[in-house]
């Protein structure tokens, strides 16, 4: 039998984009996204590997048998290869049964929060319960991914000076959430990373700083714990890149997220950490809900629902803005695929290769378009923050595992595969 070939003339033809930080809200929350319409827009962005959250569906994933509920669910449903990070929450941080368990069901590691989650089966962890998971993880060399931030007392009234605490406007969130929170948690995991380092007690296991926003204090100390040996890594999201506290609009809750984004120079130095890399890999942290939630009647940043919905546009508003400094396509690949498959243990993808899966997206640097001039697959494109943006760097064919699932339209079936971790002697 012949060879197939498809000829994409200049298009750009590199490893599909591996997004370690989604939400896709199944099961228990399809109606906020699920995994046909989330896989759909993954594909027709360009991403061919995804690693679902432990939170926001309902139940959330922290034992063996909901870690099955979300696999059955994922099942002839997805689009795209969707592996499943697994939760470290106080009922079983203790319990390294359950932890092994958990991951011997096939979870690619572990994520906690170090503040309210906002979701009442998926509470807070302390550096107690982080340090429990993190001998469990060092068994099975798998990583904790952490959303560092740790509450601290309400801003003062001169650090809130020119808010006027109105709800609708966003510098009001922003002094809510300012960079001490990030601060403040990422100085407290650093008492427990040093047991990540070659021979220490945790050695084998990893930390993951999640969705960096705060690029001083927070990124220095994260440096500093490199420095020193530290197994730890840190990834930042497009929406930190591409958007800042300037040009948001009063009353725009799309642009909600926790952390916040922050000013144009932090965005500006978010940046330089990653081009210089200080920031290690890049993620959408796509966080969708029902409209509804977002309260864009009120404009309300204090009360409505907290996460940008952004799966589809990962490449695209990463290369709008990379490409007037410089990035190459190399760095693209390192950031999206390279280190986000190595982070997840995924060793099969992140580059195009002989014996890894072949993963591919091609697209078109140069073409821009609008956002609402296209399909958006994602189940509520209205709340979208890119929703009204032009862009550059259209995707045109996305393949997973070799089989073409997305150019124009997607393959006439689901076919991607559950991803689930094995167990080694």
């Amino acid at each position: 039998m012949g060879n197939h070939v498809v000829d994409y003339a200049d298009a750009v033809v590199m490893p599909g984009l591996v997004d370690v930080h989604v939400h896709l809200d199944d099961p228990g929350r399809s109606e906020w996204e699920g995994f046909p319409s989330g896989t759909k827009a993954a594909a027709a962005g360009g991403v061919t590997t995804l690693v679902d959250m432990p939170l926001n569906n309902f139940p959330s994933t922290t034992s063996e048998e909901t870690l099955k509920l979300k696999i059955k669910a994922a099942e002839g449903r997805i689009y795209v290869d969707v592996g499943f990070w697994g939760g470290l929450v106080p009922e079983n941080a203790f319990n390294a049964s359950a932890l092994e368990n958990l991951l011997k069901a096939g979870a690619l590691g572990l994520k906690s929060f170090m503040c309210p989650s906002g979701i009442n089966d998926f509470p807070m962890t302390n550096i107690t319960h982080i340090k429990e998971g993190l001998s469990v993880l060092a068994k099975y060399k798998r990583p904790l991914l952490v959303h560092s931030e740790i509450e601290q007392s309400s801003p003062s009234p001169v650090q809130r000076e020119g808010s006027q605490d109105d709800p609708r406007s966003y510098s009001t969130y922003l002094t809510t959430r300012p960079p001490s929170w990030e601060e403040a948690a990422v100085r407290e995991l650093l008492k427990v990373t040093n047991n990540t380092r070659p021979g220490g007690p945790a050695e084998g296991a990893h930390i993951h700083v999640a969705h960096l926003s705060d690029s001083g204090s927070t990124l220095e100390l994260i440096k500093e714990a490199k420095r020193s040996g530290d197994s730890v890594s840190v990834e930042t999201c497009t929406h930190y890149l591409a958007f800042s506290e300037e040009d948001i609009k009063d009353g725009d809750t799309r642009f909600k997220c926790a952390p916040p984004i922050r000013d144009k120079a932090n965005k500006e130095k978010l940046w330089d950490a990653l081009m210089e890399g200080h920031i290690d890999m890049l993620s959408s942290d796509h966080s969708p809900t029902v409209p509804d939630l977002k309260l864009p009647d009120s404009g309300d940043f204090l009360k409505a629902w907290g996460g940008i919905s952004s799966l589809q546009f990962d490449l695209s508003a990463t290369w709008s803005h990379a490409k007037k400094r410089g990035v190459t396509m190399e760095q693209l690949a390192l950031w999206w695929s390279e280190r986000p498959a190595k982070l997840a243990g995924l060793e099969l993808k992140g580059a195009i290769a002989i014996g890894k899966h072949a993963d591919i997206v091609a697209w078109a640097p140069d073409e821009e378009y609008d956002v609402n001039d296209i399909p958006v697959y994602l189940k509520h494109p209205s709340i979208s923050a890119y929703m009204g943006m032009k862009l550059s760097g259209k995707v045109l064919a996305t393949f997973v595992r070799g089989q073409l699932v997305y150019e124009e339209k997607h393959a006439p079936a689901a076919c991607g595969t559950p991803i689930l971790a094995t167990v080694t002697d």
